[in-house]
């Protein structure tokens, strides 16, 4: 069995907010943004990480990389401990774990050139490198990603939104990473540019054996490109399961909820009329106050009184897990 690249033990990320209207005598509310999570990736396997906005997957994501402190819990890269790692250790370990982030304009420096952006991470990590060979890498890259190696002196507004994002996937792959993490990188692109992105982001990780944490809220992009699901709600994980089974068997409430909401594949009004729709009722409760026990038995269809008691934890057979009292 191949060794996990990345293991994420029981992983909790939490912030201390006060409100505004607090004494200052008064101790600050714990936002619980994650709390115990766990997953492990193998190399080259591709997990994806879906729920509704305020679930914790972007938090989860830069709890990973560093760039948020972890409450608690276990972050091992290569069998290397990264929580509580010192900032000067985390250079190292960057060059071998990259972040492609939502907004594709909004996280490029509008005053670098495109041949700056990309070369940045090359000129940081390994600044004994001279000018020609880091000019010749960043045209290289450019070309690997679909960009025309003749525009590396233009500037971020001179690009489309999907040009852009292909700028930022070029910068997180200009180190040859092992392990890239997309924060919703096609959220904001229109359909076609969605596919042509996530269609590059295949070809690229075929070509390098690149390892991926794919971040989104739209199921279907999910289900092309991912290996593995997982399911989060208010900071925990309620479901890991491989693709198929997932997506053919949805066993918790809240991934069913969610899969019910995903159009039909082949655009049918007839099937789509008569399709059973599970509508969740209430809203997302906040992390500020989450609920006792059970953190979905709000909302949940299938909560009696024993689900305020505990938190179910995430168990079953590796190929399909669920934290759910009501699911055997």
């Amino acid at each position: 069995m191949t060794e996990p690249l990345l293991r994420v033990n029981h992983l909790r990320v939490h912030f201390s907010v006060r409100a505004r209207a607090a004494w200052p005598w008064q101790a600050p509310q714990q936002l619980k943004a994650v709390d115990g999570v766990s997953f492990n990736l193998a190399p080259g396997e591709t997990l994806g990480i879906v729920g509704e906005s305020g679930c914790g997957k972007s938090t989860l994501a830069r709890a990973i990389i560093g760039l948020v402190p972890a409450t608690g819990g276990s972050v091992r890269w290569q069998g290397r401990e990264l929580t509580g790692m010192p900032a000067s250790q985390w250079r190292e370990v960057r060059q071998h774990m990259q972040m492609i982030f939502q907004d594709p304009l909004a996280s490029l420096n509008p005053r670098m050139t495109v041949g700056d952006i990309i070369a940045e991470p090359l000129i940081t990590c390994y600044p004994q490198r001279g000018k020609a060979e880091v000019r010749q890498r960043v045209q290289s890259m450019m070309e690997r990603v679909g960009l025309l190696p003749n525009l590396i002196n233009r500037y971020p507004h001179e690009f489309s939104g999907g040009q852009c994002q292909r700028i930022g996937i070029a910068r997180a792959l200009i180190l040859e990473p092992r392990l890239i993490i997309c924060d919703e990188p096609v959220s904001a692109l229109d359909v076609s540019v969605q596919a042509q992105v996530i269609n590059l982001l295949k070809d690229l990780q075929r070509e390098m054996g690149l390892a991926l944490i794919f971040i989104a809220h739209d199921l279907s992009v999910v289900r092309h490109i991912s290996d593995r699901v997982l399911v989060m709600y208010l900071g925990h994980g309620v479901e890991l399961a491989d693709k198929q089974a997932l997506y053919n068997d949805p066993r918790h409430p809240y991934t069913q909820a969610l899969l019910s909401a995903v159009p039909v594949p082949v655009p049918d009004p007839d099937a789509e009329r008569t399709r059973p729709v599970q509508l969740l009722e209430g809203e997302l409760p906040s992390p500020l106050n989450p609920p006792s026990g059970c953190v979905f038995r709000t909302r949940c269809p299938l909560a009696d009184e024993g689900c305020a008691r505990a938190m179910p934890v995430l168990e079953g057979p590796p190929g399909h897990q669920t934290a759910c009292f009501k699911v055997s």
